[in-house]
C-alpha cells in the first residue's frame, strides 16, 4: 500500500502545477480569466468527490475498501487520459466533474490500513503512510515539469494514467484484514446513528468540520502557484521551477509525517493539532512578502514541516474515537468535509488573486489556519473541563 500511495501521490500531482498554463494553450486569454478558471477546474474534482464520500465510506464498510479502491484507481486513470485529448476550457472542466466520482483514492487508502491497525499506534503507522504520497507528490511536480517542458501538457496527463494503472494493480494485490474488537464489528449502525456519535463527541466535530478550513488553506495558492512564479522569475522553465516550489512543502513532509505521528501517540492527538495549526499559520503569514523564489521555497518547506503531521494525527484521532464499525463512514464524512474545503480553496485563492493580489492568498489562508488552531483549542479546554468535573 505505501507504494500504491506513492504512484497515486506522484501521478495526482504531476499536473497540478500547470493546470493554468494547460488552460493558456486553448486560446488567448487575459490573465484575471486564466486565474479565475484554473481555480474553477481545479475545484470541479472536488464537487463531485464531496458528494459521494459518505457513500463510498460507508460501502466499504460494508463491501471491503480493497474493491472500492480498484473502482476508484480504473476510473482516475480513464479521467486523466481524456484530460490529455481536450481541446477547451469547458472540456476540461467537464472531466474533472467525472474524475470526482473517483477521487479520494489516497483518503480510502487511509482509511484501508487505519481501520486495520491497533490505536496505540495508529498515528505512527499513518505516518508511515504517508511518506509513500508524500514521497510521490514530492517527485510528481518535478517529473511533471520536467515532461510538460519536454513532451508538452496533453502528454504528461495521459501518461499519469499509466502509472495510475500501476497502483491498480499494486492495490489489486493487497490482502485485506479485519483488527477490532468483533463485538463492537458486528453490531449495526444506521446513518443517524453516526451523525449522533459524532454530535455528542465535541472534539471529534471540531476535528471534522476544522478538514475543510484546513483544505481551504492548503488549495488556496495550488491552482495559480505556476502564475505567482511567474511574476516573481519570469517565463524561463517555468513548468519545472513551479513543480520545484509545489515540492518544496512536499520535502518537509516527508521529513515530519512520521515523527508527528509518533509524537502523537505519546503526547495526545489534539495537543499535536493544535501546535500544528498555529505553526503553520505563523509561518504562511511570510508568504506576502515574498519577493524571490527561494523565499516561497523556503516558505512552502516550512509548511509542509507543520502541516506534515496533520493528516496522519488527525486519521489516528478519527481512529480512536470512533468504532469499529463505523470508521469507514466516518472517516468518509472527514474526506467529504476535505474536498469541500478543495472546492473552495481553489475558487477563493483565484479570485483573490486576480483581485487583490497574490499577497492577500497568504494572509487569508494563514488567517484560516490561526482560526482552526484557536477553535480546537477552546474545545479541547472546554471539553477537558467537562470530563474533568463529571469524573469528580
Amino acid at each position: 500500500m505505501w507504494f500504491s500511495n506513492f504512484f497515486v501521490g506522484g501521478s495526482m500531482t504531476m499536473v497540478m502545477p500547470f493546470i493554468s498554463l494547460y488552460i493558456e494553450t486553448f486560446g488567448n486569454f487575459s490573465a484575471a480569466y486564466v486565474q479565475h478558471w484554473a481555480g474553477i477546474a481545479f475545484a470541479a474534482t472536488f464537487v463531485t468527490a464531496f458528494l459521494f464520500s459518505p457513500f463510498l465510506g460507508r460501502l466499504g464498510d460494508k463491501v471491503g475498501r480493497k474493491r472500492i479502491l480498484i473502482i476508484l484507481g480504473l476510473g482516475i486513470a480513464c479521467s486523466l487520459y481524456l484530460m490529455g485529448v481536450v481541446t477547451t476550457v469547458w472540456q476540461l472542466l467537464a472531466l474533472r466533474l467525472f474524475m470526482g466520482f473517483f477521487a479520494g483514492m489516497i483518503p480510502i487508502t487511509q482509511a484501508f490500513i487505519s481501520t486495520q491497525t491497533p490505536k496505540r499506534m495508529a498515528g505512527k503507522v499513518l505516518g508511515t503512510l504517508q511518506t509513500g504520497s508524500i514521497a510521490g507528490t514530492l517527485l510528481g511536480p518535478l517529473a511533471g515539469g520536467f515532461l510538460a517542458d519536454t513532451f508538452g501538457y496533453a502528454g504528461t496527463f495521459k501518461g499519469t494514467s499509466v502509472i495510475i494503472l500501476i497502483s491498480v494493480f499494486l492495490i489489486s494485490m493487497a490482502r485485506e484484514f479485519k483488527i477490532g474488537e468483533m463485538d463492537e464489528k458486528s453490531k449495526y449502525y444506521s446513518r443517524r446513528d453516526v451523525v449522533r456519535h459524532i454530535a455528542r463527541n465535541p472534539a471529534l466535530t471540531t476535528v471534522l468540520l476544522i478538514s475543510m478550513f484546513i483544505q481551504i488553506a492548503l488549495f488556496s495558492i495550488q491552482p495559480i502557484l505556476a502564475l505567482f512564479v511567474s511574476e516573481l522569475n519570469g517565463p524561463e522553465n517555468l513548468a519545472f521551477i513551479s513543480g520545484m516550489a509545489f515540492s518544496a512543502a512536499g520535502v518537509g513532509n516527508l521529513l515530519m509525517a512520521r515523527k508527528w505521528g509518533e509524537l502523537a501517540d505519546r503526547k495526545g492527538y489534539l495537543n499535536i493539532l493544535i501546535i500544528l495549526l498555529l505553526s503553520g499559520a505563523f509561518i504562511y503569514t511570510f508568504g506576502s512578502l515574498v519577493t524571490a523564489v527561494w523565499q516561497l521555497v523556503l516558505i512552502r518547506f516550512g509548511l509542509g514541516i507543520t502541516i506534515g503531521g496533520i493528516i496522519p494525527v488527525r486519521m489516528a484521532y478519527i481512529r480512536q474515537e470512533a468504532p469499529v464499525a463505523i470508521q469507514g463512514e466516518v472517516l468518509g464524512y472527514n474526506t467529504s468535509l476535505r474536498f469541500l474545503g478543495n472546492i473552495a480553496g481553489p475558487i477563493m485563492g483565484g479570485f483573490l488573486a486576480g483581485s487583490l493580489g497574490f499577497s492577500a492568498v497568504f494572509l487569508v489562508t494563514s488567517a484560516l489556519l490561526f482560526l482552526s488552531g484557536f477553535t480546537l483549542l477552546t474545545v479541547t479546554h472546554k471539553t477537558r473541563l467537562f470530563n474533568s468535573k463529571v469524573h469528580s
